[in-house]
């Protein structure tokens, strides 16, 4: 579980929330300053690429440990995107996988302790959301033309229904980015709370025993087990848009 530092809000909930600069960085009225979240994306992608440049360096027919994590992974989110989007858009597959493994890390990762989570922040969540939102748009005009407009009127609906449909769609479809991104960041924000929150009641509850300690660790097992559950929701999610744009109803 993340935690914050910060003087006088150490034992606060939201603190480990909290942004700090690490190297200020002012260019004009722009602050590029690199803070705790920036590094937490360095690290996330860092150990991303070494979990998969050191597992496969070897590329043994027979595989160890490692390198089988590295396949079963790889294989895992190949085979959640075979079966949304279909070998046509295979082409964006890597972008799906990077999605993925860096929200995964990032999830774990914050779930160390003194360490931060960068996803339990709605700017960062919808950038990625944003980012995909606008992908999968220039993807559906760029293999449509202006026949991707059809694509907000529901297949079979009569012509009477038309006015009342179609703005549904589009509201439907421009909430998409707001929706992927809320999900995530709210997740990850109201778990780590809960589980400061909770951990802060076991000095208290000492005299119970372990059974405030029991709590707090299977609190962080279901924590874990979302991390993961975000990052798959995530994914799926973006290969259902790659797939709507591609193929529509």
């Amino acid at each position: 579980m993340a935690e914050g530092a910060g003087q006088g809000g150490g034992h606060s909930p939201l603190a480990q929330f909290e942004i700090k600069e690490i190297v200020p960085i002012k260019l004009g009225g722009l602050d590029l300053s690199f803070t705790n979240s920036s590094l937490f994306m360095v690290i996330a992608v860092t150990l991303a690429a070494s979990f998969f440049l050191v597992g496969m360096r070897r590329g043994a027919l027979v595989p160890g440990r490692w390198q089988s994590a590295a396949e079963m992974t790889y294989e895992f989110v190949a085979g959640l995107f075979r079966d949304t989007v279909g070998h046509e858009g295979r082409q964006y597959f890597p972008i799906v996988f990077t999605l993925f493994m860096f929200i995964l890390i990032g999830n774990l990762l914050g779930m160390l302790p003194y360490s931060f989570t960068f996803t339990s922040h709605i700017i960062v969540t919808f950038a990625m959301a944003a980012a995909v939102f606008i992908g999968v748009t220039v993807l559906g005009f760029a293999k449509h033309g202006m026949h991707f407009f059809t694509f907000f009127v529901p297949p079979g609906a009569p012509i009477a229904l038309w006015p009342l449909l179609i703005p549904i769609e589009i509201i439907s479809y421009l909430s998409r980015p707001i929706s992927l991104s809320v999900r995530l960041f709210a997740n990850m924000l109201a778990g780590h709370t809960l589980l400061k929150v909770i951990a802060g009641f076991i000095p208290a509850l000492a005299i119970f025993g372990v059974l405030p300690l029991a709590l707090v660790v299977a609190l962080i097992g279901l924590e874990i087990l979302i991390a993961f559950l975000q990052a798959y929701v995530f994914a799926i999610l973006t290969c259902l848009y790659i797939n709507d744009a591609l193929h529509m109803h």
